[in-house]
Parts: C-alpha cells; structure tokens; sequence
C-alpha cells in the first residue's frame, strides 16, 4: 500500500504535445484527401510568442513538437532541392510524420520560405526557450521512408543503405535488411489511384516511381516484398545488427547504423533541443539505447530520453538498461482509465498496475489521455463527452511523482470527427493529411491563442485542465511524495457505500503537505461514504490519528471537513468527481 521508494526531484513535467502541421492552421475547407494548398498547414512560424506564452500560461512546462523531421510527402518540392516521392508509398497527401525521408532536415510544408527551413525551425525553438518552455522533437529509429535519402547531411556523413551489400539478405555492416531476388510491390491504396489518375497526365512521374530491387524488409518487420494495406508498407526497418532471418545478435564490433544514430542524435541535440520521444523504441535493441544514451548525456547531461513501448516485460530493461528517463504507460494506465472513463473497468486494474507493473519505478511513467496515435476522449469512438475525462486525468497527474502529457485540443475537447483523408473516420485527428480542426479555432482565434472564440463549455473544460496543471506543479506533495493506496481499507464492505470497482483513494505526502485524493469514476452513481484512513498511514504521515484533522479540498470545491483521523472521512462524491483534500491538524 505504501510506496516508500527514493523520491524523485524533478520529473513532475507536463509536456504539452504539439502536432505542428495542424497546431497553427486556420484553413477549415478540410476537403478529404485535399492537398496543402486546398486545406492549409500550419507553420513554424504560426506557433507564435502569443501560442507559447498561452501554453505557458497553460502550466506546461516541456513542449513535444511532433512531425519536425522531413518525412515523404506527395506534396512536390523538387523546385527546392527534394525528391519527390511515389505516391504509391506515402500515407496520405501530407505523409507521415514517422516514415522519416532526411533524418537531417525539417519538413519543408512548415515552413514559410522553404529554403530557409531550418533556420525557421530554429527560431522556434529559441522562442520556445525564451518562454521557459523545453523543446522535444521525434527520433524515429526503427524505420524510414522506403525512398530514404538525405539531401542536407554534412559532408562527412554516409547515408543511410550507401554503403550497403544488397546481395545478401542480412549483413552486420547493412543499414537495411534484404529479399534478394524480389521485387517490392507496394498495396493498392488511395496513393496508387492518384498515381494511376497522374500518369495518364503527365508521363513525367514515371521518372520517380519507386522501383526497390532487391526488396527491403517493412518498418513493421514483416519479411515481405508484397505488404498489405494495412501494414507499415510507406517504411523499411533498420538493422542493428539483429539477424531477424535467424534471431542472432552481431554488437562486435560496433555496427554501422549505430554510429550513424548516434550522430543523427547528436545533430538535434546541437540544434537546442532538449529531449527525445523515441518512437517505437522497443523494436530497437536495448543495447544499442544503453550504448547511445550513454554517450549523449556525456555531452547533454540534462537532455531526456522518452521510449514509446507497449511490453510492460521491457519496462525495467528500458529504464535500468537502456537508460531511459521515462516510458509510455499505454498497456498499464491508459488501457486501464480508458475502461473506468467508458463505464466498463476497475479500480482494481489501477492497483494492479502499482502492484505489478510499475510500483517501485512509477517516477518513469509518462502517463496520458490522448496523443497523436489515440482516440479523442470526446469522439464517438471514445466517450463522447470530454468532460468523462475529470477523474481519469486527475488520477494520472496527481497518483505518483512521473510526467504528464496532454495533446493539444484536448483541453477544449476536439472531437476529430469525420472522414479526414488516408485514416479515414476512425475518432483520431488525422497525422497523414492536411487538415483544419473546426473545434480549434476558437482557442486559435486567428492567431491570437487567447481562447476569445471558445464555447463557455469549452473555456469550462479549459479552465479545469489549467486548474490540474496548477495544482500538480505547486503541490510538494504531488511534485516530491510517497504515495499510500487506500483501497484495501476500504472495499469488500469496510466502508459503507465505498464502491472498490468505481471509487479510488489514495493518499499523497510529503513533509511539507499531505493529501488525500479521491475519484469517481462512475458516469451515473453518487456515492455517500466515508473513507477509511489506517494508523499506519496516519504513522508513517507524522500525524496522530486520534485527532480532528481539517480535510480541505484545494483543487474543484471549497469543502472542508474537521474529523477525528480515525473516524474516516465522509464524503458525497458526485459522477465523476473528485476531491484533493489537504489534511491540517
């Protein structure tokens, strides 16, 4: 019940996550499948001193630009110096941000002049700092674009797949791994109609048709010349000395691909940036993170390392091994609140994430409610209703001392509705096309970041979320505490009224303050009980149990409680409420 583990001192962040392609963008046409012209994108230059004072303001304190990196494309900018891409092998009419064309260069729709796209970037992440804002891009190691290759990259710098012998299907000193003797042939997908439809045009696109003798292998891993629709078919995965054809290990000497990695890594780090979310990182080998984390904090000691992982089996390898600063808490915490917020979960499954998963490493968890890769909470798909969000998302920030993320338009509830383009309708705010979020725009307003336009529903939900960020980063208790789970006090019939399955309480302390926290879960039920506190907690908290303690609630209500310690405290806890109560003797 009581985690007493060494207390962390700084990884209470709250990273704000920008997808910047459609952060700044005020076209709403949202024609689907509508090019960058018909429907607009957002720029470097829209994230402007008025958008980072108002996340700031917001109470972030790290802000993940996501789709910085130059990723294929079906837009043309061959006018500047890029290759143009087949089609045929690019999701959507934007791309993805993670089938990465340049690992040395940013993605040209971002900017406002394309030749100066970099210095553009730049810029941003100067003003992003003059705020006192971290900047965190993308590393994507695990795959890239089929058509790969870097038009920017130093001079000193081997390109990925150039040295390498096709062959054979697997070399240590390969960048890529092969099918010799096959031909790739990518799915048929809205891409190959367009290509289909271009070619009785203009015959000229031929000349940069993907033709990919010997095949690679998918990003996904499938070992494959003839990938499905549904597969990472737009990437080819990367060799790190892993002979996936028989599953032995080839780390001596140093591969290749590690050194190059290495110095894609440092290259950002140069640029100013201050963190990694590494996408996929599991599927990378955690030798080679331990090998490259190592050398990067030699240089960049404060620079953190943020793994997208979905094996719970890997957590301890990943953080104690690889050197990880935080993981994603998607298989444990997410799955877990996305059930409660839906009216089907535990609170059981919440304990069973501290207790088996991740209870004596929680200050490693980055825990969220949205990102780029999941649902809204309020579309269809989801709940329906962003307000379904109270509970969960005070439960994830305030029950242990790990960061939080919030994805931008969570706060005013973006709903993401509609067929968008290459995702098609499916509750998520597209990531392969361009696109204008309706729901957006009154927070955007024209530039101005000041929320003026929101509905007084959205400035309501809004405000909450401030109100959490505020609570979280000026709590000792939640910034520095231990956390004591009280639910084994009071489920099975200790406390009359106390439903284990909806209600979760627990405490948080430090020295300097003590709270107890509580959620409802349930969409419907008001629960009138009292919650049971044991004297060990009382003990371990430095506080006697025998008497009257104030319980004042410092987050949503103004209540405030007096009773004996021993007693319980009682309380009425509306659907979906929750109380923060500070207890003073």
């Amino acid at each position: 019940m009581y985690t007493a583990s060494v207390v962390p001192v700084v990884d209470k962040l709250i990273i704000y996550q920008i997808f910047t392609r459609l952060f700044g963008n005020q076209n709403i046409t949202n024609l689907p499948n509508g090019s960058r012209d018909e429907n607009g994108v957002g720029k470097f230059n829209d994230i402007n001193d008025a958008a980072l004072q108002s996340i700031r303001q917001f109470g972030a304190s790290h802000v993940w630009f996501t789709g910085i990196v130059e990723h294929a494309t079906q837009t043309d900018y061959s006018a500047h110096g890029i290759h143009p891409d087949d089609p045929n092998v690019v999701k959507g009419k934007a791309g993805s941000p993670y089938a990465v064309k340049d690992y040395y260069d940013v993605d040209p729709d971002l900017a406002v002049s394309v030749p100066d796209r970099m210095a553009e970037f730049e810029a941003l992440v100067q003003r992003t700092h003059a705020y006192g804002l971290k900047v965190i891009i993308d590393f994507v190691p695990n795959h890239v674009a089929r058509q790969y290759h870097s038009d920017v990259k130093p001079d000193y710098v081997v390109d990925l797949g150039q040295n390498d012998d096709t062959s054979v299907a697997f070399s240590p000193n390969n960048n890529y791994y092969y099918l010799p003797g096959q031909t790739f042939v990518a799915p048929e997908s809205p891409g190959s109609t367009l290509l289909s439809e271009f070619d009785k045009a203009d015959t000229n696109i031929l000349s940069d048709k993907l033709h990919e003798y010997p095949a690679k292998v998918t990003g996904s891993g499938s070992i494959t010349a003839t990938p499905d629709i549904n597969d990472w078919y737009e990437t080819v995965k990367i060799n790190y000395g892993i002979n996936i054809f028989d599953g032995t290990h080839h780390f001596d000497p140093i591969p290749a691909t590690w050194h190059q990695m290495l110095d894609i890594l440092l290259f950002w780090a140069e640029k100013g940036v201050d963190g990694f979310r590494c996408d996929m990182a599991h599927l990378v080998p955690v030798e080679f993170w331990q090998w490259a984390i190592r050398q990067v904090k030699q240089r960049y000691p404060r620079l953190i390392f943020i793994a997208e992982i979905y094996d719970p089996g890997l957590y301890r390898t990943f953080i104690f091994g690889g050197g990880f600063d935080y993981l994603y808490d998607k298989v444990g915490m997410y799955d877990s609140v996305r059930r409660l917020m839906e009216d089907h979960g535990s609170c059981y499954d919440l304990t069973h994430v501290w207790q088996q998963e991740s209870g004596d490493f929680p200050q490693h968890m980055l825990r969220f409610l949205e990102t780029h890769d999941e649902q809204r909470i309020a579309s269809r798909f989801f709940t329906n209703d962003p307000w379904a969000a109270i509970p969960a998302m005070t439960l994830i920030s305030t029950m242990h001392t790990g960061p939080i993320l919030l994805y931008f338009g969570q706060e005013v509830g973006v709903r993401a509705e509609g067929v968008e383009g290459f995702s098609g309708d499916d509750g998520r705010t597209t990531i392969f096309d361009y696109w204008g979020l309706p729901d957006w725009q009154g927070y955007l307003n024209q530039g101005r970041y000041d929320g003026h336009e929101l509905t007084d529903d959205q400035r309501n939900l809004r405000a909450f979320y401030q109100q959490l960020n505020y609570l979280v980063s000026g709590s000792d208790a939640i910034q520095n505490g231990y956390f004591y789970d009280l639910q084994y006090v009071n489920d099975n019939g200790q406390s009359e009224g106390y439903d284990a399955h909806k209600l979760y309480s627990y405490l948080r302390f430090s020295d300097r303050q003590k709270l107890l926290i509580v959620c409802n879960f349930s969409n419907q039920i008001t629960y009138d009980t009292t919650i049971r506190i044991p004297v060990s907690a009382f003990e371990v908290m430095g506080l006697d149990a025998n008497k009257i303690h104030q319980f004042s609630d410092i987050f949503l209500t103004n209540d405030t409680i007096d009773t004996v310690g021993s007693a319980g405290v009682p309380l009425l806890l509306p659907p979906r409420s929750v109380r923060v109560l500070e207890i003073k003797s």
